[in-house]
């Protein structure tokens, strides 16, 4: 490789198509070129990789990148080779023949970066890593090599040879989620010398965070579909806590029409492997997983996550959520909780061989789950971070709850508890409480108590939702070791006596409408096409997109990410020189697939005159007195049409005067309902938060007037 300029900003320019660096970057980079030690903790699409990518471009010799993911692997090693960058990786999955190709390479300088997983590099220390000239070892995911991180792996811990085999070169240990405790254990295993550690910010401002609890099955079902209605044509993951349970939900989905797949580790290799390549490659939708899916996912364009259950820590559900978003653009996650995930994930805790360090982890995970302060603030202290202002994109900021005088519903339910005789779980308890005959409360004599029935008037959802705070405000607690029952605590005894008030969050009624809006279906119905200019242009870059990938075999992000296809829309280059400029645009792909891209933007933009002259009509016609109806018959266009040229009018500021387009009323309720949905002008989920009271081509007049008059 030819480098006649060296220097990291000039090679984030030329392969990578970046101006400027991340907080860090640069910092980190000149540590690895000074060839010292170096401890890396950055978030989940914080940038890691260049870390020592550019170092590898920037030295004589080959980086080695050991890494636990064989996906990850391929991904990366994809992504550089499309930028022009020789790379490859050493795999269990490659004949004897390709495996020595690529040793070749290495010993003979051909390649600038060799991936490897551990148990293969600590095999190769004596065939190959010593013949080869190392600049760097980079050891990702390096919080695997502690038993206090949340995924140990024994064979990290030998990776201590490195430091004895290979002296002179430095190590660059990286991690996305390590507490202080992993943090020092990681330098100590590695045996680094004097390393510089970087802690850049975990702060993934670009995810809004949101939480629903106390759920059952079937309503958690029509929460997650109305979710994903929401997200039209995005990319998402859906964790669950069992494989039976993400086999379930794939079943579920797929009846309503989502594109979508399984993932988990009871599949056979070549299951999990073509559902990741549907994934990566954009024929799917949508994968619902165990934890065992992810770990070496790349894909920067994961719009949302979903966690069907709680995970068992903070540092696992920050790794998880922290897939989607990567691109920097807008990234959605939705965590649902119940008390039967504290009851499972308490079991498992219990059983673990680190019993204590888990249960203070899970307290740690459902003290977030059930946070009435910004979530953010909270999952920052967590890795030791603190912001001075509460984030604004999460559940809890954006509808604060409001809370009530709970006292009388807790006297109710610690009553229950205690005339039962400590010996009930919550379904029972709440059976009681709402006065139910089943067999086993008659047969314990439990519908003779005085609190029987005591709470008919309160649905079991909001049974469910007011005893999960009650146990986390410390008033009962869950006998996990016998059979769930619940006791009462010194707490709960004061409000039983009366000496203590109890606040209860308002549970939001809004769900309920949802459940039985999805339930009324068993189709998914796909978002009317209603797009405007720059969305049509989005659509079509995304097509051209794909059609490259497929042609290249690489998933469709690897040509271009979604965020690059959004400057392409916003600064629509119609010459090679102006494509190049572009974010992410190194000079290999501009070089590589420039001409097709600025001939397509240059078709689009075509079509997009022809279409001015027909919205030009319209407003000739409209100018006349012709109403909505009449324009359409007049030109022979739908009606949709019509309020879409209306709209392109409206915002251009030739239309100033909307009284006969639409209603003062109508523009109002699209406001309320896009301030309900957080902000989205997506169509489709202001039309069914609306319940179709207003069609589909006035909220799109609606909005340009909102937007025009700055109220949203």
């Amino acid at each position: 490789m030819n480098n006649e300029n060296c220097s990291p900003s000039f090679l984030l320019k030329k392969y990578f198509g970046y101006d400027t660096f991340r907080p860090q970057q640069q910092e980190i980079i000149e540590t690895a070129l000074n060839k010292q030690d170096s401890l890396i903790l950055m978030p989940t699409g914080g940038g890691k990789s260049l870390c020592y990518q550019i170092p590898a471009l920037a030295t004589k010799g080959t980086v080695v990148v050991i890494s636990p993911l064989l996906a990850l692997m391929k991904d990366q090693v994809d992504a550089l080779r499309a930028n022009g960058i020789p790379a490859a990786s050493l795999t269990s999955m490659q004949s004897d023949a390709e495996c020595e190709i690529i040793k070749n390479q290495c010993i003979y300088g051909k390649l600038k970066l060799l991936y490897i997983s551990p148990e293969r590099a600590l095999n190769e220390i004596d065939y190959l890593l010593r013949r080869m000239d190392i600049s760097l070892f980079a050891i990702d995911e390096a919080h695997c090599i502690s038993q206090w991180g949340h995924d140990f792996r024994p064979n990290y811990t030998e990776l201590s040879k490195l430091k004895q085999f290979f002296p002179e070169v430095p190590i660059m240990a990286l991690t996305a989620t390590a507490d202080k405790i992993t943090r020092a254990d990681i330098l100590s295993q590695l045996h680094l010398s004097a390393p510089k550690i970087f802690i850049t910010s975990f702060d993934r401002p670009n995810l809004s965070l949101s939480v629903k609890k106390g759920l059952n099955k079937k309503q958690k079902l029509f929460s997650i579909v109305d979710f994903i209605e929401k997200h039209p044509r995005q990319s998402g993951i859906v964790y669950c806590l069992s494989r039976n349970n993400a086999e379930e939900m794939a079943n579920e989905l797929s009846q309503y029409g989502f594109s979508v797949g399984v993932y988990h580790a009871g599949l056979s290799l070549d299951e999990r492997e073509k559902t990741q390549s549907d994934f990566l490659n954009d024929r799917i939708d949508i994968i619902c997983a165990t934890i065992a899916f992810g770990m070496g996912i790349d894909k920067s364009n994961v719009r949302w996550i979903i966690h069907s259950n709680m995970p068992k820590s903070l540092e696992c559900y920050y790794q998880e959520i922290g897939r989607a978003g990567r691109d920097g653009l807008k990234g959605d996650t939705l965590l649902f909780y119940s008390l039967g995930d504290i009851v499972l994930l308490s079991k498992f805790a219990g059983e673990s061989k680190q019993t204590s360090i888990n249960i203070d982890k899970l307290s740690r995970m459902q003290n977030y789950a059930e946070a009435s302060v910004c979530r953010r603030r909270i999952l920052l202290s967590y890795f030791g971070e603190t912001i001075e202002k509460d984030c604004g994109n999460c559940d809890v900021c954006k509808n604060p709850p409001s809370r009530f005088d709970g006292t009388l519903i807790a006297q109710k339910a610690l009553s229950a508890i205690v005339r039962t005789d400590q010996s009930v779980g919550i379904n029972l308890l709440i059976d009681i409480l709402r006065g139910s005959k089943r067999i086993e409360i008659t047969e314990r004599g439990y519908d003779k108590i005085k609190t029987f029935g005591a709470g008919a008037d309160v649905s079991h959802t909001l049974w469910n939702a007011y005893l999960l705070q009650m146990l986390q405000l410390g008033y009962f607690e869950m006998a996990y070791n016998h059979s769930n029952v619940l006791k009462v605590t010194s707490l709960g005894w004061k409000v039983l006596k009366g000496e203590l008030r109890v606040d209860l969050c308002k549970v939001s009624e809004d769900d309920i409408k949802t459940y039985k809006k999805v339930a009324n279906r068993r189709s998914h119905v796909q978002e009317i096409s209603l797009l405007s200019d720059d969305e049509n242009l989005f659509e079509s870059l995304k097509a051209l997109r794909l059609k490259i990938a497929v042609r290249e075999d690489l998933p469709a992000y690897i040509v271009f990410t979604d965020k690059v296809l959004t400057e392409l829309v916003e600064k629509k280059p119609v010459s090679i020189s102006d494509f190049s400029r572009v974010s992410g645009v190194g000079e290999h792909k501009a070089n590589k697939y420039g001409a097709e891209f600025v001939e397509h933007i240059k078709k689009e933009l075509k079509i997009k005159r022809k279409k001015g002259d027909s919205i030009l009509k319209t407003f000739d016609l409209w100018r006349t007195g012709m109403n909505v109806l009449q324009i359409a018959e007049s030109l022979k266009i739908q009606t949709t049409t019509v309020y879409s040229h209306l709209a392109q009018l409206i915002t251009e500021n030739k239309i100033n005067n909307y009284n006969t387009i639409i209603a003062d009323y109508e523009i109002v309720s699209v406001k309320n309902a896009i301030a309900k949905l957080g902000g989205t002008e997506l169509l489709k989920p202001i039309y069914d938060q609306l319940d179709g009271a207003i069609e589909y081509g006035k909220i799109r007049v609606a909005i340009s007037i909102l937007k025009k008059d700055g109220r949203i």
